[in-house]
């Protein structure tokens, strides 16, 4: 069963760990720091004029929002092996293109929550990556950009 097939939100062994490791800090560091400015901004008194009061109580709020999201991510996470011998594109390849310009690009095919297009880490979820989804060296695909259609080339896969 591909990623695409499996429900649920395909995720690298190496971005589980990452996720498991920013929901623990979240839960743990971040939390305590938040409970410590709002106690002292409790001390500065009257709390319905007090800005650091309020401001704290924002940010616990956007905390525990983040903190959610990501429990909800974790119970949906499918982690995905990479097939290292493919010669097709897919879930975990890493993949270099030449756009239309002749610059040479180079993506790594990742699940939403991995994704970081300065680190060439490309959501499977994009354009980009479902265009490339299944293509070998050698083939052109075609991708919708803000530009308009593009054309790339598959040069190679691998590291």
């Amino acid at each position: 069963m591909s990623a695409q097939d499996r429900p649920g939100e395909a995720i690298s062994a190496e971005g589980l760990k990452e996720l498991r490791a920013e929901l623990e800090r979240l839960e743990g560091d971040a939390r305590r720091e938040i409970a410590k400015r709002i106690l002292a901004a409790r001390e500065l008194g009257d709390l319905k004029e007090n800005a650091e009061y309020h401001i704290a109580k924002e940010d616990q709020a956007h905390l525990e929002t983040r903190i959610s999201r990501l429990a909800e991510r974790l119970r949906n996470a499918v982690v995905t092996e990479t097939d290292k011998g493919s010669r097709v594109v897919g879930f975990g390849s890493t993949v270099h293109v030449v756009d239309p310009t002749g610059t040479s690009r180079t993506f790594t095919l990742v699940g939403p929550t991995e994704a970081d297009l300065r680190q060439g880490r490309l959501s499977i979820e994009s354009p980009m990556a479902q265009a490339l989804m299944g293509r070998a060296p050698g083939d052109d695909v075609q991708v919708s950009t803000p530009r308009g259609r593009q054309t790339y080339r598959v040069e190679r896969l691998g590291a």
